[in-house]
């Protein structure tokens, strides 16, 4: 059955893992793709000494080396730009096309932006602050880091933490989503003859079969997670103890689009084609709540209805998809939840045509929903979107930051000085104006409230994988 690499990847080696089989599917098909051992508890510790041993030299190494070694990875990554995209695209359901055009290249992109970013570190300083003393500030690794990676970017988000990570001089074990382990496992391959035995590691299997041990070690000093709030809160937990760990938390989010009555309306919803709907709506910034002035609301419902109808899913590989299906059938259980109790709370549902298949496929959905319906309130996570009313900006913001989420949202309005005071206003890490889901790997992307926070992509998040030093010396 198992056509991919399953093996753990541990202290340089490629291992069968020692602990039970998680079942990696195929969502376009709805079958079994591949089976992969997890991680035993002995394997967890071999990985954490393994990279607590690497971090002692690697650490020690010029960030001019480090940056000759993420740019051989970035190279490397490029070169296998077809063989990675596959991988992604049958064990997450993404479409083939996006993911060797978009993807990927962001992927090499991340780790050539931290090649150089590393032999720019700000912070550096010396002077004499007391007299007959010399000070100097550095910034150092933190040592072993635990990474927990999400399954709707494996590769891509996987990217954001092991780039800056081992930039700064850590050593990481890092565990792929049980879904979705395949893709990081293959760029394994790529780290395994580029870096040093130990500097990363990849162990598979549950959150609380393998990542809980992990992130609880005591040798982890960091742990970075991109995941929902109630792991979220278990890292928090074990970060507090005995050994008080570093955190680093991007957990979620309910994106609002707040549209003002002078917003460019054909401009939104072309924007909202991909912003909400890209992934099937499985990204925790995707679009997925719009608040309307009410003077437009009803013309951008049919504007947003033409479009949803209009949209093209169905198997990653076709050319001509927009997205594909939902990762599992437990997501795809929870998606139609949500619509059906939408439609017996009286939400009017708008939804594209069903398509054939075997897989998880959900049609693409807008709902009408007052404000305090269930679909607006609470995150999920599919290719489904609400539309609502509201009098005046005002309501739309105070709407937007009652949220328990502050990870992305967007404004848009024709009157810059509107739209820049309803930006400050608004609660998240992310706001865009007049665009939505655009993203640079030299600008922070981060969150607030329970969206957690710790910033992925830019210097900030080389930053956040430091730990600031002083030294003193008497003259």
């Amino acid at each position: 059955m198992n056509e991919f690499g399953t093996q753990l990847f541990i202290d340089g080696k490629f291992v069968d893992g020692q602990g039970g089989i998680e079942k990696a599917y195929e969502p376009a098909r709805g079958s079994v793709l591949a089976e992969v051992a997890s991680a035993s508890a002995d394997q967890i510790e071999l990985a954490v000494n393994a990279a607590q041993r690497a971090y002692q030299s690697w650490s020690r190494t010029t960030p001019r080396e480090r940056s000759a070694a993420l740019l051989a990875i970035a190279s490397a990554i490029e070169a296998n730009a077809d063989t990675l995209a596959a991988v992604e695209s049958r064990n997450a359901g993404k479409p083939l096309r996006f993911v060797k055009a978009g993807e990927l290249a962001n992927v090499a992109d991340v780790f050539r932006f931290y090649a150089t970013a590393v032999r720019n570190m700000p912070a550096t300083a010396s002077g004499n602050y007391r007299a007959g003393l010399t000070s100097m500030m550095r910034r150092d690794g933190i040592g072993v880091v635990a990474q927990i990676a999400p399954w709707n970017y494996p590769l891509l988000m996987a990217a954001w933490k092991i780039a800056p990570a081992i930039a700064a001089g850590n050593a990481i074990v890092i565990k792929p989503s049980e879904y979705t382990p395949l893709s990081l496992l293959a760029l394994a391959r790529i780290f395994a003859e580029i870096l040093p035995p130990g500097v990363i590691n990849v162990v598979c299997g549950s959150g609380l079969d393998v990542g809980q041990p992990l992130i609880s070690h005591d040798l982890v000093r960091m742990i970075s997670l991109t995941g929902d709030v109630r792991t979220g809160r278990a890292v928090l937990a074990a970060a507090a103890g005995p050994m008080i760990k570093r955190t680093h938390l991007e957990l979620g989010g309910k994106a609002p689009v707040i549209v003002c009555a002078d917003a460019d309306l054909d401009k939104l919803v072309a924007t909202l084609r991909e912003a909400s709907f890209y992934n099937a709506g499985q990204d925790c910034t995707a679009a997925c709540r719009i608040f309307a002035d009410k003077a437009i609301a009803q013309k951008l419902t049919d504007k947003l209805e033409t479009m949803v109808k209009s949209l093209v899913y169905g198997a990653p590989e076709r050319d001509d998809v927009e997205f594909g299906p939902l990762i599992s059938a437990r997501q795809l259980e929870r998606v139609t939840g949500f619509v059906d109790r939408a439609r017996s709370a009286g939400g009017d549902v708008m939804q594209g045509t069903a398509t054939d298949g075997d897989g998880y496929f959900f049609a693409p959905t807008l709902v009408a929903a007052p404000f305090e319906a269930e679909i607006v309130q609470k995150e999920v996570f599919g290719p489904v979107v609400s539309i609502t009313p509201f009098d005046t900006p005002e309501t739309a913001l105070s709407w937007a930051n009652s949220s328990e989420y502050g990870l992305g949202s967007s404004v848009w309005s024709a009157d810059s000085q509107r739209a820049i005071q309803l930006a400050n206003s608004l609660e998240y890490g992310v706001t865009w104006v007049n665009t939505h889901g655009n993203m640079a790997t030299e600008m922070p992307h981060g969150g607030m409230k329970n969206s957690g926070y710790g910033s992925d992509l830019s210097m900030q998040s080389l930053l956040d994988y430091t730990q600031v030093r002083h030294v003193m010396l008497a003259s």
